[in-house]
């Protein structure tokens, strides 16, 4: 079933050349794809504008975009590694780190992550950001989640630079900056859900993508609705059992 599963996965990671290509929608299914496909709990990615500077553009959990902002704003971290190397990055026990990863080793921990693997989303000289994967216990990944990472990572570099080539380079750089308003608007959404209905950010989060899933509608354009459509809530179903 995984194979299956994992066959689909590349095919839909390799259709950017549709007319309603959304980047945010599309790096948000590979991070998503990533924890159910490979031996981790959860996953994030930095990506790069055109000038060379990361952005968290999605992550698959609250605590992993909070890493992924910590690496960010303290410089440090496997993706930030992978990136500036172009090479994979692994972690597999963090309580045993040099120095250059301490800080961001403790914050992991306190989140509840004991192993971290980062790889870089590169095509010949050209890397474009980095995709994160996080476990809960120590130990390295097995030889199939590092072959099946590397070929997700490479089909989705591939994939937005094909994009890039083909529509223009200023316009994906737009929506690039169109995906990282998205993630703005998708912060506001998830805090009005955790106001409107008691819950924590990473429980809103959940209810916001569950119902966007379920009607079949962009996570960001859901966000908008959320944050402009004044006691907006979700149906019945998606709501978490008090």
């Amino acid at each position: 079933m995984k194979q299956q599963r994992l066959v689909e996965t590349l095919v839909e990671l390799a259709d950017t050349l549709i007319d309603d290509f959304d980047v945010l929608d599309f790096l948000q299914l590979l991070v998503d794809r990533c924890v159910e496909l490979l031996a981790i709990d959860a996953a994030g990615i930095l990506l790069a504008t055109v000038d060379g500077e990361l952005h968290m553009v999605t992550s698959s959990s609250e605590a992993v975009r909070r890493l992924e902002l910590f690496q960010l704003r303290h410089d440090e971290g496997p993706c930030l590694a992978a990136y500036r190397s172009g090479l994979p990055v692994s972690r597999p026990d963090l309580t045993r780190v040099d120095a250059t990863d301490a800080r961001f080793a403790s914050a992991a921990i306190a989140d509840g992550y004991q192993a971290v693997f980062a790889l870089p989303m590169r095509l010949r000289s050209e890397t474009i950001g980095a995709l994160n994967l996080f476990r809960a216990t120590p130990g390295d990944l097995d030889d199939l989640s590092w072959h099946t990472a590397k070929a997700l990572v490479d089909v989705a570099t591939i994939s937005l630079l094909q994009a890039r080539a083909v529509r223009d380079h200023a316009l994906l750089s737009e929506q690039l900056q169109e995906a990282l308003t998205s993630r703005v608007i998708i912060e506001q959404a998830k805090g009005v859900l955790a106001e409107r209905l008691g819950l924590d950010m990473a429980a809103a989060f959940d209810v916001l993508r569950g119902h966007a899933r379920d009607t079949n509608t962009k996570l960001s354009e859901l966000a908008r609705v959320v944050v402009t459509e004044t006691g907006w809530t979700p149906s019945e179903s998606r709501r978490p059992p008090v």
